[in-house]
C-alpha cells in the first residue's frame, strides 16, 4: 500500500534494526497480551495492511513514547501509530470505547457545533475571569465533563481547574475563560478521526486569536501537547506562548517569587509524570519546582520517574482493558512504596484512570492513595 510506504518514510520506520527494544520497553507488551510494536513496524515496512488494521492490536498502544525514547534507529513509532490509526479510521475501523462511545460522541458533537454548552458553571464568585479578551487565556479542557461522567470514582478534577484560576488571580492575572471553548480534540486525533479533530482545532485557534492572548495556560498535559504541536498548522500568525500551569507558576517572568506561602506541616508527596508533559514535551522540572517550593513538602520519587516514568495507561479511552489495569495497579503500588501521603498529578486524565483502578474491590486499600492536582496543592499553601 502506498500509504504504508509513506508512513514508513515519515516516521523513519524503514530504518528499524529489528532489535526488539521497542517491544521490550513497551508497558503493554511487558504486562502480557499479543501486542508488539516491532510487529507493526515490520508490517508497515512490508506493506502488510491486514497485519495492522485487521488484527485489532493497533488500539492497544498507549502512545506513551517510551519506545521512541529507547529506539537506537530513531524510529518514530508513536507518530507511526497515529498515522496508522488515521488509515484505519478512513477504512471504517475504530477502536471500541469501553464507555460505550459516549465520550467520542460528545467530542464529535462539539466538533460539529450547534450544541449549547454550559462551560462556565464551575466558576465560583471568588474567581475573576474574562469571557472574551485578555493577555492570558486559560484553556480548561474537559474537566467539567469528567467529574460528571464518572460519578462512581468520586473525582475532583475540577478542583485543579479552579485552583489554577485562583493562582492566576493571585498573580494579578484575570485570565480569559471562554464559554465557546470546545474539547481540544486530542482523543479524536489519536483514534484516527482527523476530520473532527481539525474542526475542533480551527474553532479553538480562532477563539484564542480573537481573544488577543499572548500566553495560553492549561492544567491538562494532553491539551498542552495538542496546542503546542498539533495545532501549529492551523495558525497563520504568531502563536501565543503555551504553558502548563506549573510552568507559569515557576517561571520568574510570571509566577516564581511572587507567590507567598504559609508555614506547612511536614508531608511526603510523590509525583506522576504524564506522558504528554514528559516524554512528548520534555517538561519534567516545573511540577517538581512547584511542589518543592511548598513549606514542609518532601518530594520523593517513584522507582520509575522522569523520562522513565510509567504512564497511567489511559491513552485515549480505547485502552481500558485488563492489561492497562495491571499497569495502573503497578504504578499505584510504586507510589505507595515511596511512603508518600499524596500522589500529585499534572493531568486530569491520570486522576481518572488511577481512581478507576483504586475502585477495584479485590485490592481493598492496598493501592489507595490521596490524589491532588499540583495546582490544588500550591493554592492550598498560599498565605
Amino acid at each position: 500500500m502506498p500509504e504504508l510506504a509513506e508512513a514508513a518514510r515519515r516516521t523513519n520506520a524503514w530504518a528499524c534494526y529489528d532489535c526488539g527494544k521497542c517491544t521490550a520497553s513497551c508497558p503493554i507488551a511487558r504486562i502480557g497480551g499479543n501486542y508488539s510494536p516491532r510487529r507493526h513496524v515490520l508490517a508497515t515496512n512490508l506493506g502488510h495492511r491486514e497485519d495492522i488494521i485487521e488484527n485489532g492490536t493497533l488500539s492497544s498502544c498507549l502512545t506513551c513514547k517510551l519506545c521512541d525514547q529507547r529506539c537506537p534507529a530513531q524510529v518514530g513509532y508513536t507518530q507511526l501509530v497515529q498515522q496508522l490509526r488515521e488509515l484505519s479510521h478512513r477504512e471504517g475501523v475504530e477502536p471500541e470505547c469501553p464507555h460505550g462511545g459516549a465520550l467520542q460522541s460528545l467530542m464529535r458533537m462539539m466538533a460539529k457545533g450547534g450544541t449549547q454548552q454550559d462551560r462556565m458553571n464551575w466558576l465560583g464568585k471568588d474567581l475573576e475571569t474574562d469571557a472574551a479578551k485578555g493577555e492570558v487565556f486559560y484553556f480548561t479542557g474537559c474537566t467539567m465533563y469528567y467529574d460528571t461522567f464518572f460519578p462512581e470514582f468520586q473525582l475532583n478534577t475540577l478542583n485543579g481547574t479552579r485552583a489554577a484560576v485562583r493562582l492566576l488571580n493571585r498573580l494579578g492575572v484575570k485570565p480569559v475563560v471562554s464559554p465557546t471553548e470546545r474539547c481540544c480534540g486530542h482523543d479524536l486525533l489519536w483514534n484516527g478521526d482527523r476530520k473532527n479533530f481539525e474542526l475542533l482545532a480551527k474553532h479553538n485557534v480562532q477563539m484564542v486569536v480573537d481573544s488577543g492572548a499572548e500566553v495560553l495556560v492549561t492544567s491538562c498535559a494532553e491539551c498542552l501537547r495538542t496546542w503546542k504541536i498539533d495545532y501549529e498548522p492551523f495558525y497563520t500568525g504568531k502563536m501565543p506562548r503555551m504553558m502548563h500551569i506549573t510552568e507559569y507558576l515557576t517561571d520568574p517572568n510570571y509566577g516564581g517569587p511572587n507567590l507567598k506561602y504559609k508555614a506547612g506541616e511536614q508531608r511526603r508527596i510523590t509525583f506522576q509524570d504524564p506522558c504528554r508533559l514528559g516524554r512528548h514535551l520534555g517538561i519534567y522540572d516545573p511540577p517538581r519546582k512547584a511542589l518543592t517550593a511548598l513549606p514542609g513538602v518532601e518530594l520523593t520519587e517513584m522507582r520509575r520517574s522522569g523520562s522513565g516514568a510509567m504512564c497511567c495507561a489511559g491513552g485515549t479511552w480505547s485502552n481500558c482493558d485488563r492489561f492497562a489495569k495491571q499497569i495502573q495497579v503497578q504504578r499505584l503500588r510504586e507510589a505507595r512504596e515511596t511512603g508518600a501521603e499524596v500522589l500529585a498529578t499534572a493531568c486530569p486524565k491520570c486522576q481518572v484512570h488511577f481512581r478507576c483502578a483504586m475502585k477495584d474491590p479485590n485490592l481493598g486499600g492496598e493501592i489507595e492513595i490521596e490524589m491532588r492536582d499540583v495546582a490544588e496543592l500550591v493554592a492550598d499553601a498560599l498565605e
